[in-house]
């Protein structure tokens, strides 16, 4: 055999064994493909009872799913989205929790919890407002009615106190929580909390997170029920300055230089500048309410309070029974659109009278 027989003969041979190689790692990977197919199918397609986690009761017909990274909560009354968005941590926290007391005296009926808070520096101290403002809000209503002096800013506010209190002494020690032990007090949240009643909307505000009632139909303004908390604000700056505090602008106005919104839940190694004191209003509802939006500054950053009642009403006119969750869902995505940096947390509650009888 010749030397250039043998040569042909192991180029042929190397090649075969090339192609045997090429195939083998091309069916892996058809493989693999076909794998991540089946299961995002089967993630997209699941859907489960939203149960303790959502706030929802057996009968709400509250359910969620994934959305794009996030969670969509579907229920009759009530939409909710929330999605990490460009972050690479997912901080917000999202709360409803139907009937979660009942109203005393002359208004009766039962009273809705809707809340989003958005975390910084962690997610812990969100979460935790996520399982337990409600709570401890039902308790100060019940201490409130048994004295026969239901106040609804002393309510709010004692609430946010003892949430301030329990994150602070808690120190973030869960074991879900990935911060370091020694700069959980770096970790706070904003808190925008509503309680949805037959006749009237309470809502408390701390932080840059934001309410607002959709009223009046096509055209009609908005009507903002929460003031947003940025140290900027002449009445903030004030008081930050009264209690010995700087407000330093970088890359925004920001307490101390580091902090960009004025009160939160948290934030220990800010205190007293940043403030857990809530702003309480409380409307009456009317004919002419449609539908109640809770969001946090992901959205607000890049979509008006006029542009977000738009959205609504466009779900609304559609006339789909889940519509609240379709208005959350369109709101999540326009702000991931118009290139919103932060998590995007949007709560939608139907307010029409018909839904709430």
């Amino acid at each position: 055999m010749s030397m250039a027989q043998v040569c042909c003969d192991s180029a042929a041979a190397a090649t075969a064994a090339a192609a045997q190689v090429v195939g083998a790692e091309a069916e892996a990977r058809a493989r693999a493909r076909a794998e991540r197919r089946r299961r995002a199918g089967e993630a997209a397609g699941r859907w489960r009872h939203a149960g303790a986690a959502a706030g929802g009761t057996p009968d709400a017909a509250t359910r969620k799913r994934s959305l794009e990274a996030g969670e969509l909560l579907v229920a009759r009354k009530h939409g909710a989205a929330s999605v990490a968005g460009r972050r690479r941590e997912m901080e917000d926290a999202v709360s409803v929790r139907e009937a979660f007391a009942l109203a005393e005296g002359s208004h009766g009926g039962r009273r809705d919890f809707y809340g989003v808070f958005d975390g910084h520096g962690c997610s812990h101290v969100a979460e935790a407002c996520r399982d337990r403002m409600h709570e401890l809000l039902a308790e100060e209503l019940a201490v409130a009615a048994a004295a026969d002096d239901v106040s609804w800013t002393a309510a709010m506010e004692r609430s946010f106190a003892r949430m301030d209190s329990e994150v602070m002494s808690a120190g973030g020690a869960s074991g879900a929580c990935g911060c370091d032990a020694h700069k959980c007090d770096h970790v706070g949240s904003t808190a925008v909390v509503a309680v949805v009643e037959e006749r009237r909307v309470v809502v408390a505000n701390c932080g840059d997170s934001r309410a607002v009632l959709c009223r009046g139909g096509d055209g009609a303004p908005p009507v903002p029920l929460s003031s947003d908390h940025k140290p900027d604000r002449p009445d903030e700056l004030a008081r930050i300055e009264a209690a010995g505090g700087r407000v330093i602008f970088w890359e925004g106005a920001r307490v101390l230089g580091v902090l960009a919104m004025s009160r939160a839940i948290g934030d220990g190694y800010l205190k007293p500048y940043v403030s857990s004191v809530p702003e309480v209003t409380v409307t009456d509802r009317s004919d002419g309410d449609e539908c109640l939006i809770l969001a946090s500054d992901g959205l607000w950053d890049v979509v008006s309070n006029e542009a977000a009642c738009e959205v609504a009403r466009a779900c609304l006119r559609r006339g789909r029974a889940k519509w609240c969750a379709e208005a959350a869902a369109l709101l999540t995505k326009l702000a991931l659109a118009r290139r919103s940096s932060d998590n995007v947390s949007v709560v939608v509650v139907d307010l029409r009278r018909r839904n709430h009888h």
